[in-house]
This record gives C-alpha cells, sequence and structure tokens, in this order.
C-alpha cells in the first residue's frame, strides 16, 4: 500500500525490517500462547468493555494501515486480537502473532480513551515493526514451542514466582521475562510510529504526554509492583521530552481535561470487575451516599454511580443495584454514549436479579443497519432464552457468527438457544465452535465426535443432514489443527 506523499518523506527505516522469524512461524508461537491465555480464569470476555476497547484497536489499525505501517502480509496472517485479563495491575504487553494482552487495571487508571489510545498504538508498533520477530530471532536456538513456553513463563511471573516455576524453572525465567522487554531503540520507534498511528485515527496526541506523565508519576513514587508497565517499558527523560516535543509541534491543549463521560464509566467498570475485594465492593457500593458526590462533575457522578450499582450487583445486593441503576440513568440523560452505557449496566442487573420485565424495557432491540451491537444481542438472548423465546434468538445470533466466527462468546449464547429449543445437535456444533474459537482444538474434536454420534443415533430432518454434513467439515479441520499443534511439540 503506498503511503501518502507527506507521510512517506517522514518515514525512517522499521527498527523490526529483516526478522529471522516468518510471520507464520511468529503466529504459530503466539497461537499457543493465546491458546493457554483462554483457558486461565483471569481472561475476560466482557462485551461492554471488549466492545469498547476494540473501537480504539480497529480505528488504530486502521490508521497503521493507511500510513503503510501494517503490510497485507502480517494484516492477513496475524490474529490482531485483544485479550482482556482481571489483573487489577497497570500493564499491557504486545505478543507474537499480533496478540496484545490488556490488564483491566490499564484501562481502570487512564483518564482518557485518548490515553488508552496511546498505549495501544504504542504496542501495536511493536508489533507491525517486527520487534517481536527479532527479540525472538536472538533466541534462534531454541524452538519456537521453547519460545513460546518462556513468554508464558514470563507472563505467569508477573503475578506470582511460584506461578513462574510451575511453568520453567532456573535460568529460563530470566530469558522469559528478556523476551517482553523491548530495546530503547525499539521503545522510541514504538513511540515515534505509535504517535503518529494514533494521531492519524483521530485521537489527541496529549493522551501520549499525559500517560508518559501519569507513569512517570508512578515511577517517582517507587512502584510498588501495581506498575507492571514501568519494567517492561522504562521510561527515559529523552522518550518523554521527544513526546512532549511532538505535542507541542501538533499544537495539543496544555493540561488535564475532564474524562468524557462514557469512558468515566467503563475505567469505573474495569475497577471492580479486576477483583478488588469484598471490602472495596462494599465501600464503592455505598459512596453515593457519602456528602462528597454531590460536589463531584457529571462525569465522576456517573463513574462512582457506574461503580456503586455494579459492585452492589457483584455483592448480590440487587435491590440497591437497582437503584444505583436507576439514578445513573437520570444522570446520564442527554449523553447517548453514557446513557448507552447505564442502559447496558441496568439490564444486566435487571437480569442477574430475573427481572424479565424490566430488562425487556431497557434492551435497545433497534436493529440499526449493521445488525444489534454484541453487548445488547448477547442481553438478548439471555432474555430471549429466559422468556422460552429461544427461537427469536437464533436468526441474529447465526448472522452474527457467520461474520465473526471467532466468537466464542456469540458461540456459547448459540448453544443455549439451541439446547432451549432440545436442538442438541446444533447445539453441540456450537460448543464445538467455541473450542475452536478458543484454539482448543482438542476440545473442538471432541464436541464434534459427540455431535457425528449423536446425527448417526436416528432419522435426521433435511435440515440437520445439512447440519451433519458441517460437523463432518469441521470435525475434519479440527483434527488437522490438532496434528499441526502435535508436529510443533
Amino acid at each position: 500500500m503506498l503511503c501518502p506523499p507527506a507521510i512517506a518523506q517522514n518515514q525512517l527505516p522499521a527498527l523490526g525490517d529483516g526478522g529471522e522469524i516468518s510471520a507464520a512461524a511468529e503466529r504459530q508461537i503466539g497461537d499457543r500462547i493465546a491458546r493457554e491465555l483462554y483457558r486461565d480464569p483471569d481472561y475476560l470476555d466482557d462485551p461492554i468493555l471488549d466492545e469498547y476497547v476494540l473501537g480504539i484497536w480497529n480505528a488504530l489499525l486502521a490508521a497503521a494501515r493507511n500510513r503503510g505501517e501494517l503490510s497485507p502480509e502480517l494484516e492477513e496472517r496475524f490474529a490482531w486480537t485483544v485479550l482482556l485479563g482481571r489483573d487489577g495491575s497497570v500493564n499491557a504487553f504486545a505478543l507474537p502473532g499480533g496478540y496484545l494482552g490488556l490488564h483491566l487495571g490499564l484501562i481502570g487508571v487512564v483518564n482518557s480513551r485518548d490515553e488508552l489510545a496511546s498505549v495501544l498504538a504504542h504496542e501495536l508498533t511493536h508489533v507491525t515493526q517486527r520487534h517481536i520477530s527479532r527479540l525472538m530471532a536472538q533466541q534462534n536456538r531454541q524452538t519456537p514451542l521453547m519460545i513460546g513456553a518462556l513468554i508464558l513463563a514470563a507472563l505467569a511471573a508477573s503475578k506470582s514466582p511460584e506461578a513462574a516455576n510451575a511453568v520453567l524453572t532456573g535460568g529460563q525465567a530470566l530469558a522469559a521475562q528478556n523476551q517482553l522487554n523491548f530495546s530503547r531503540d525499539m521503545e522510541r520507534e514504538a513511540d515515534r510510529v505509535g504517535f503518529g498511528v494514533m494521531a492519524q485515527a483521530g485521537f489527541e496526541p496529549r493522551g501520549f504526554v499525559t500517560m508518559f506523565e501519569k507513569l512517570q508519576q508512578a515511577s517517582r513514587l517507587n512502584d510498588n509492583g501495581s506498575f507492571p508497565y514501568l519494567r517492561s517499558h522504562p521510561l527515559t527523560t529523552e522518550r518523554i521530552g521527544d513526546m512532549q516535543a511532538r505535542i507541542a509541534l501538533a499544537g495539543a491543549p496544555p493540561g488535564p481535561q475532564e474524562p468524557i463521560m462514557a469512558h468515566a464509566m467503563l475505567a469505573a467498570r474495569a475497577r471492580v470487575l479486576s477483583y478488588p475485594g469484598v471490602d472495596l465492593l462494599r465501600a464503592w457500593a455505598k459512596e453515593p451516599d457519602l456528602p462528597a458526590f454531590a460536589t463531584l462533575s457529571p462525569a465522576r457522578r456517573a463513574a462512582v454511580l457506574y461503580a456503586a450499582a455494579l459492585s452492589a450487583e457483584r455483592l448480590r445486593d440487587h435491590g440497591r443495584a437497582t437503584a444505583w441503576a436507576r439514578r445513573l440513568l437520570v444522570v446520564t440523560a442527554g449523553n447517548p454514549e453514557a446513557a448507552r452505557q447505564a442502559r447496558l449496566l441496568a439490564a444486566d442487573i435487571a437480569l442477574a436479579a430475573n427481572n424479565l420485565g424490566l430488562a425487556a424495557s431497557l434492551i435497545d432491540t433497534a436493529v440499526p443497519a449493521g445488525g444489534l451491537p454484541r453487548p445488547e444481542l448477547l442481553q438478548l438472548t439471555q432474555l430471549r432464552v429466559r422468556e422460552g423465546k429461544p427461537e427469536l434468538a437464533v436468526d441474529p445470533l447465526q448472522t452474527w457468527v457467520t461474520k465473526y466466527p471467532m466468537d466464542a462468546a456469540a458461540w456459547q449464547a448459540l448453544a443455549a438457544a439451541h439446547r432451549a429449543q432440545n436442538q442438541l445437535l446444533r447445539a453441540i456444533r456450537a460448543e464445538g465452535e467455541v473450542q475452536m474459537a478458543r484454539l482448543d482444538y482438542a476440545g473442538a474434536v471432541d464436541r464434534f465426535k459427540a455431535a457425528r454420534t449423536l446425527s448417526a443415533k436416528g432419522s435426521l430432518e433435511a435440515a440437520d443432514h445439512i447440519e451433519a454434513s458441517i460437523i463432518d467439515t469441521r470435525l475434519r479441520v479440527a483434527e488437522s489443527r490438532l496434528r499441526e499443534q502435535a508436529l510443533q511439540r
């Protein structure tokens, strides 16, 4: 893809060019790591936060493509997937094959979507400039499988040394950590290119500097372990100064800005979902009752109410959760984006309380041209199944998984809808697709074989004969990928 002339003139050689690890081999390593992360209890598929993060991520990918940073080969071969973790620490990390790990703790501390975009743009650049490939090339005496094991050990070490030792022992842990640490030159390039990608994607460049300032402040306070990002991405005066100079040239407004209401609410969601502990949940659930609440700005009042409602729901106090959600709906009225987030939260609370009438009044079923957004689609599926109308959920879900075949949660919802209709063959096939989406090919083979066994037991309708044929095809695909995994060992 040709770059616009103004961009091409300023483009410097990529430090990642000439990496010795092929894109295909890097993707194999990334798939292995992702497969383990999907199994991690801390992995989180939260439709609301996923939608928010992916909105930023996809805008950055489009900008990287338009700038010529994202080659057609990498775009086709890599996963370009963001995996959320419940960890409350401030961390994000690029992984081989186009995967990105993002802790909820980082979403919870950023003050704006621009600050979050700065982190994602930086990590995206590590991938597009092939920095990971170069680091893996330094370990070229190791097999790709061992490289993947080393990186998994580094990720385990970020939680506890004991977890790392369960993966690897001895000096290998040091090599593992080095797999996630980039050189200063690579960090500077990720800043420079990431800044350009972020600006072209339409985000406020000031977010890069305010994020650096936040990290620098944490560093000065002698990081207590809550900011792993500081250790894998060490800040230097030169890097901070370079970003400040770029901001000055861009004419960005100085000083902190009031967070957008919707972002403040979603940051609150990230904090509540990151295993904060019962005592903190109780404190958040009572915060709107404090006198200081009335002095807060509208955005911060919305964030406090959001955290209070979600905390009360996590504590199974449905009455208080519903009350705070109602107040949140009032506070967000007139702000379409924030009001939608308030409705989504209120609908989740209503479903948790099995208040189906209230949930039905809250879920927006108006279908836009592109179909229902994912959060509303999954909520509506829950509602229809509980109402005893699963057939109303099947067609929208089927359309969705056709477009997004790697959406495990959507396949799981479709399996539930089919089971509610007593269509076991289709339900088991959907369960197999859940495992395919999570790269668990052994689990997928098990489910598809179970479906094939069921189809052989009795007479099938014409539609089920088609489903049985699809199952046979998917079984062969799953078995083929399982053999490929075995060969990699």
